[in-house]
């Protein structure tokens, strides 16, 4: 994003000073202060943080506002980065890109003077599309792999961990193969932590095809106090999303159980009915239901409306989509015929080519679960001469009969 160095009235700039904003600001060095923090690396001296200033002036000592997570700063020492040296600066003025020692924030953060909440619009983070498991090699590499992971979370907001609870194993999870090399490697070569890589799992993701009616009544009785909630509704396809429209009237559900209703609801979609992966794509219409005066309350309701989502998903053909990659390949002329028909091998859907003097760039769209591996497969197909680049382009329904296989496969692994 370019700097325009012509002054903007302080009118202007004031005029948002006051309210949480996502449209960027440009001033005059003598305006409120403005800063995005854009990428940040951790050194042995503390964390680095790289920083635009598009407003204001900055010194080092001045006690800046972080808008993400509401507290103060305070500023050490500003540099500024000449490849792998450093020069201290004085003062930073609008336009400038420095570099802060030894500050505690995240990417995109936004920095402001006191008393102006401003929130420069981040960047945008796609959901992680590959899953790796990976288990430390000796006791000893335990704590190293955890540190790495610590700071190659809080350094890439692409780069995801989580401890699965059914296996106990660490799951990281990011854009691509590569990208989760490239932390493998960097673990060992930065931390000295070995790891151990399991195969590499897709995100997938289970969506309705068609709509479904529930009415699900929890009643339990324990000689005291029981439980009680009761509940009716539909399920319907969405666009990509989740939503909850509630169409409760005349009181049959109070009102302040709904939220409830709406919590539950969520918690069932964290897990598919065929094989555990999150769902996507439903809308959830809550119509009516009843409750007892003693023995309902907010936790009878949120357990009635995860259970009956789940008994409704089953019954709503529910299908998994997998992630489905745009991928370029460039290669000498000669080789456009086996990478062609490597990729169709591949389930791939050829969208076009263009030649470009001596070369060909080939365009397609190939499922992500067919393209591990496809960078050695690559080198020999051209012998060495082709590249490739891929990015996420949709998810789209896995075809039934690989539905069936992941389907057995999920069923094996549960026992």
């Amino acid at each position: 994003m370019a700097y325009l160095p012509s002054p903007v009235d302080r009118e202007v700039v004031m005029a948002f000073a006051n309210k949480e904003t996502k449209v960027p600001v440009y001033a005059d060095k003598d305006s409120s202060l403005v800063a995005l923090a854009f990428k940040i690396t951790d050194e042995k001296f503390g964390q680095l943080t790289y920083t635009r200033i598009y407003s204001g002036i900055l010194h080092p000592g001045d006690v800046v506002y972080n808008s993400r997570t509401g507290r103060r700063v305070q500023i050490g020492r500003i540099v500024r980065m000449h490849a792998n040296s450093r020069v201290d600066v004085k003062e930073a003025t609008a336009g400038d890109i420095i570099a802060l020692v030894g500050i505690d924030c995240a990417s995109g953060d936004t920095f402001c003077s006191e008393g102006t909440h401003l929130s420069l619009e981040t960047m945008f983070v796609p959901e992680p599309v590959i899953t790796m498991a990976i288990l430390p090699k000796k006791q000893e590499d335990l704590e190293r792999m955890s540190k790495a992971l610590h700071r190659f979370q809080h350094e890439d907001p692409t780069f995801r961990v989580k401890l699965d609870k059914e296996s106990g194993e660490t799951l990281i999870s990011g854009m691509g193969e590569l990208h989760l090399q490239i932390y493998v490697e960097r673990m060992l070569r930065e931390y000295k932590a070995e790891v151990d890589v399991g195969a590499p799992a897709v995100a997938y993701r289970e969506t309705i095809s068609q709509g479904a009616e529930f009415d699900y009544r929890l009643k339990k009785q324990h000689g005291g106090s029981g439980q009680f909630a009761h509940i009716t509704g539909r399920i319907e396809p969405e666009e990509d999303i989740f939503l909850f429209e509630n169409r409760v009237v005349g009181g049959v559900i109070p009102k302040e159980f709904i939220p409830a209703c709406e919590k539950g609801f969520r918690e069932a979609i964290t897990s598919g009915v065929l094989i555990g992966y999150p769902v996507t794509g439903v809308k959830v219409v809550l119509n009516g239901g009843s409750y007892h005066n003693v023995d309902s309350n907010e936790m009878t309701f949120r357990v009635a409306a995860k259970q009956a989502l789940i008994t409704a998903l089953a019954q709503a053909k529910s299908v998994i989509l997998e992630p489905i990659m745009l991928v370029e390949v460039e290669t000498p002329n000669q080789f456009v015929g086996k990478v062609q028909g490597d990729l169709m091998s591949r389930r791939g859907l050829l969208l076009g080519s263009e030649v470009i003097d001596t070369y060909t760039v080939i365009h397609a769209q190939v499922p992500l679960k067919e393209m591990f591996g496809y960078s050695t497969t690559l080198r020999s197909l051209s012998a060495g001469q082709a590249t490739f680049s891929m990015e996420f382009a949709q998810m789209k329904q896995v075809p039934m009969n690989l539905q069936m296989d992941l389907v057995k496969h999920s069923a094996d692994l549960r026992g």
